[in-house]
């Protein structure tokens, strides 16, 4: 099964080397692909939800036919480790082609994109910038990984 991660914005800095390796670390589990669309914010000008419709647009085009889409926001499911990695092995487990991850630009994902998605998901109730969201990501699709696998990486017991 594939498991796409459709962003809005690039990395850049430290934090970018950190999530490269996480999500190569995850590519061993899964066959992962990582998108990124440009964000609709031009120096903080421009009407909020034209620009997440705009970034809607883009993030549409991306995803594959038949890929579930799940919307990363606060106000989503959370899961803890062991749910996400049983979530990702009953898509696996049926044939369903893939999963689609979509995390939103600096004012989230739209309204419409949100309510088009199969699934939300809350990565945590507060609000993180798209680049913590794609560390965290990126790093619980590896241990969801490693917990199917019987790896030693995740400890927690839930």
């Amino acid at each position: 099964m594939k498991v796409m991660v459709l962003a809005v914005g690039g990395l850049r800095g430290a934090l970018a080397e950190v999530v490269a390796d996480y999500e190569t670390r995850a590519a061993r589990a899964w066959k992962l692909e990582v998108r990124e669309v440009p964000a609709g914010v031009r120096k903080g000008k421009g009407d909020p939800l034209r620009i997440m419709e705009e970034e809607a647009r883009r993030l549409r085009a991306l995803v594959p036919a038949g890929f579930e889409r799940v919307a990363l926001t606060r106000t989503g499911r959370a899961m803890d480790s062991v749910e996400l990695a049983e979530y990702l092995e009953e898509r696996a487990v049926r044939s369903a082609p893939g999963v689609a991850f979509l995390i939103g630009g600096a004012f989230g994902l739209s309204p419409e994109l949100m309510a088009e998605a199969e699934r939300t998901l809350s990565l945590s109730r507060m609000t993180l910038p798209h680049e913590i969201a794609r560390l965290v990501l990126a790093e619980q699709l590896y241990r969801a990984g490693t917990i199917l696998r019987g790896e030693p990486y995740h400890k927690g017991r839930s």
